[in-house]
């Protein structure tokens, strides 16, 4: 089941699975509702400066696949990589950041996408389903979730079953969603969700090593369209979410080098590349260049521009731009472009 874990005076990591912990509520608005900074009217983020970053203990495919030294972060050029990202978000949309705990040892903090999700569909939008890690170095930041978001004014559960946040379930529109499940999180935190907070999951199935988080395959570009790798889902799992987006189809080859580990901001599609790095010629630099052809030819098509950021220190972590990223709220997606 997923308990509700009160607002607290100090979170221990059993009480983080889901024991009750006393505290004050969140501070009340005029008309006495409580405030959260997803009720803000621009668009908001969450991301985290990478001060405990590190890739010392490979925890997915893409880590496994290089040596010690080509996984070694260059922490400086890390900061870099993630101010240039930060500044450009900041200067569109309120960006919070995630404070790093004293002498964290969460290596992947960095990556916010995976530590919860806001539901959206909730009209306070008030409430945060905080990630139960199945992968060992991030059961950590379980705790540190539950403890930030409680500060900042929010309701927070923590599923029993394994989740690993807005990575692993995207919002559609109204109440709907699509989650992976499979390899990182599990089929009964859909089902419990949808009983327990009135929303519709799309389940579909995830089994893809190098892909093996859903923002790696799905992207909703608009409340009516969404960019899928189609062949990685079963005829039935396609058809259940043809029934509620258009379908925007690209192949494996265009989202490996992660074409669908993309953010929208407004009329920006925010995407990672490190092509100049690449060596011409190269099947990495062939996937790259076919990659971003194909996000340039879908921004032009729905009145999107594509803004592209050097993120290959966090390549060395197995992740992409969307996993940087947490929406506190979808804004962007009540615009309409076309």
């Amino acid at each position: 089941m997923i308990t509700e874990i009160y607002t607290e005076t100090r979170v221990t990591k059993g009480e983080a699975r889901g024991e009750r912990v006393s505290s004050p509520s969140p501070a009340p608005q005029a008309d006495g509702r409580s405030w959260n900074l997803s009720q803000l009217e621009v668009p908001a983020f969450l991301m985290c400066p990478p001060l405990s970053y590190s890739t010392l203990e490979p925890n997915n495919v893409w880590m496994v696949d290089l040596s010690d030294e080509q996984r070694q972060v260059d922490s400086n050029r890390a900061f870099r990589q993630f101010q240039a990202l930060y500044q450009f978000l900041s200067s569109r949309a309120f960006v919070q950041l995630l404070p790093v705990p004293g002498d964290c040892a969460l290596q992947d903090l960095v990556f916010t996408a995976n530590l919860g999700i806001v539901l959206e569909h909730q009209e306070a939008k008030d409430t945060v389903i905080v990630s139960n890690f199945r992968s060992e170095p991030r059961v950590g930041e379980t705790e540190v979730g539950v403890k930030f978001f409680q500060s900042m004014g929010y309701k927070t559960y923590v599923p029993e079953a394994k989740f690993e946040g807005e990575a692993e379930l995207k919002h559609l529109r109204d109440n709907i969603y699509v989650g992976g499940y499979g390899m990182r999180s599990d089929i009964e935190t859909f089902e419990r969700m949808e009983s327990q907070f009135g929303m519709k999951v799309i389940k579909v199935r995830e089994t893809d090593p190098y892909l093996y988080h859903l923002d790696c395959t799905v992207f909703p570009l608009t409340h009516e369209k969404t960019v899928v790798c189609t062949e990685l889902f079963s005829r039935a799992e396609v058809t259940e979410l043809e029934k509620y987006t258009e379908i925007i189809d690209v192949s494996r080859d265009e989202a490996l080098p992660g074409l669908c580990n993309s953010v929208r901001l407004g009329n920006l599609l925010l995407n990672g590349s490190h092509i100049h790095e690449l060596a011409k010629g190269s099947e990495a630099y062939r996937l790259e260049v076919a990659k971003n052809r194909k996000l340039e030819d879908i921004a032009a098509e729905n009145g999107f521009e594509l803004a592209l950021f050097n993120l290959s220190e966090y390549q060395k972590g197995g992740a992409a731009l969307s996993c940087m990223i947490m929406h506190l709220n979808r804004v962007s997606y009540k615009h309409r472009l076309l």
